[in-house]
């Protein structure tokens, strides 16, 4: 037991609902509570105190300021004269009622209704900091045990100049909206940070802040160390991937590492390393986070969904993905599933998709081995229209809390028509957390639909015959999963493809797609159908081996 809390509604204040609910939360970290229920005398709540000794208690009162004043002025000097200060107190009310319990210090937290939905389990769980405040935790697994059963909130930004993007990050951590700040360095940064001679000036600032000293990534840091004190991590790279990473955990502790598989390279056009090159130094960069003990995504699937690949080769790349990081020896994993992508896909069959995904994901957990659940809106599918837009991030925050995430990567609502500045930043994180509140309490099992499982087990089956296929591919190697030239030679005769890679020399990029029923699925133009998996994998067999 963490310790006990006595709480109810004092004097004449009959609005209990913030109360009990504060108590539900203490109990799920393990305090023992004492509910005193509505409309306390001062009187009753003096006799609590004595009886249950608790080690804090909880004040609320949410009618009229004034008078809440005076009730609040008599029950702190009623404590003072019974010999009962020494213990905590907190205060929960609306925002006027607040503002005068304030007013007298004697209260250590007053809740109004402001704060983030985290901010009760960080008063109660986290550390102290010199001031009394609760501190939270700047560890990734303590933070996200901490936050449970709600998710961590995460978003990216960055800025085309340093200096608004410091003082980006600075408002944004005081509005205590975020527990992770994801820097977006801009393409020059992620390209030739490490070789500023390449650099192009003119392109400065293109896709996110131009960092270009270890100092700058240290002024950022320090301007998130205010409000709830986010969290902090940043891209990759797209090449130099473990000079970035280790440039990343000395300045800004990387909450987790993040890189791709196949991409940031020749068929991305983000890097001129072709894909078995990239594949190679890509594991060597999960290998640094594994030996150093920072958590690890692999930043892949959706690579394809957004190419258009059909959904068997996104289930596939999921599992590749996780089982590299796994090989590589990274512990703790976490698993990125981005909705609405591609942006036709309906919710159903985006449920189908991730839960298949999260089968075959979480069947590699074992004693070395555990992965945490992140869930994003789809980039694509947001309109440049604002207020569209935000219909369409609340309802994928919905659905994509049937998967019940760890973390939930919050996308602004603003990027269909431009890059998020703070306000946007912290008005998307307000309407996710407004989806959060309605949905904790519980939603209908959609899961249980027949078509999303039947769709679920379609995929999960459609994985693994590519998987063995990779397999069959690579035999010889000591493990063609995660074998670069293996890898590399998939994509190249098709059994990993996506259309938007038609062209790519270093790709089949014939591959055709359609969204059929709202899932995607592989296509011919020519018959006028749907290919089964089993049927495309048969002919590109085929072709091979002529």
């Amino acid at each position: 037991m963490k310790g006990r809390i006595v709480a109810g509604a004092i004097g004449n204040c009959v609005h209990v609902a913030g109360v009990y609910q504060f108590l539900r939360t203490a109990e799920e970290m393990g305090y023992e509570t004492v509910f005193l229920g509505a409309a306390v005398s001062e009187d009753d709540f003096v006799d609590a105190i004595r009886t249950h000794a608790p080690d804090l208690v909880g004040v609320s009162y949410r009618l009229t300021p004034e008078v809440g004043r005076d009730l609040l002025r008599s029950f702190e000097a009623r404590i003072d004269r019974e010999g009962l200060g020494s213990r905590r107190f907190a205060f929960g009310g609306t925002p006027p009622v607040c503002r005068v319990a304030k007013e007298s210090g004697f209260f250590e937290r007053c809740f109004d209704g402001l704060e983030s939905l985290n901010a009760v389990r960080t008063f109660l769980g986290g550390t102290e900091d010199d001031d009394g405040a609760a501190e939270p935790c700047d560890d990734l697994i303590g933070r996200i045990a901490d936050s449970r059963p709600l998710p961590l909130l995460r978003h990216h930004f960055g800025l085309p100049d340093l200096q608004a993007t410091i003082e980006g990050v600075r408002e944004i951590a005081e509005a205590g909206v975020l527990d992770v700040v994801s820097l977006a360095p801009d393409q020059n940064a992620q390209e030739s940070f490490f070789r500023p001679g390449e650099m192009n000036p003119a392109l400065d600032g293109a896709g996110g802040v131009p960092i270009r000293t270890k100092d700058d990534l240290l002024r950022l840091k320090d301007a998130s160390q205010v409000g709830n004190r986010p969290m902090m991590r940043v891209y990759s790279g797209t090449r130099d991937l473990v000079e970035w990473a280790a440039l990343a955990e000395v300045t800004i502790r990387n909450a987790w590492g993040a890189v791709p598989l196949c991409w940031y390279s020749a068929l991305d056009g983000r890097s001129s390393r072709p894909p078995e090159d990239a594949i190679r130094e890509n594991q060597s960069a999960m290998r640094w986070y594994a030996q150093h003990g920072t958590p690890l995504e692999v930043n892949e699937s959706h690579h394809w969904s957004l190419r258009d690949a059909h959904d068997a080769v996104a289930v596939t790349m999921a599992y590749l993905a996780a089982y590299n990081a796994k090989a590589a020896g990274c512990r703790h994993y976490v698993a990125q599933y981005m909705f609405n992508t591609p942006p036709m896909t309906s919710p159903a069959m985006d449920l189908a998709k991730m839960q298949a995904k999260i089968d075959l994901i979480e069947s590699l957990h074992d004693d070395n081995f555990t992965s945490f659940r992140q869930t994003r809106a789809g980039l694509l599918h947001l309109s440049p229209k604002k207020y569209v837009a935000k219909g369409q991030l609340a309802a994928s925050t919905a659905f994509a809390l049937m998967i019940r995430p760890h973390v939930l990567h919050v996308v602004g609502y603003c990027e269909g028509d431009h890059a998020a500045l703070p306000d946007d930043v912290i008005e998307s994180c307000e309407i996710v957390q407004g989806v959060i509140r309605n949905c904790r309490t519980g939603q209908p099992d959609f899961l249980s639909d027949p078509k999303i499982r039947q769709r679920r087990d379609e995929l999960v089956a459609e994985a693994g015959m590519l998987l063995e296929s990779i397999r069959f591919l690579g035999e010889g190697s000591t493990d063609p999963l995660t074998d670069p030239a293996v890898l590399a030679r998939a994509i190249r005769m098709g059994l990993l493809d996506a259309p938007h890679l038609k062209g790519n020399p270093h790709a089949w990029g014939r591959l055709e797609t359609r969204c059929v029923d709202g899932a995607i699925r592989a296509f011919s133009r020519e018959a006028g159908r749907v290919v089964a998996e089993s049927e495309r994998i048969a002919s590109l067999r085929l072709r091979e081996r002529r």
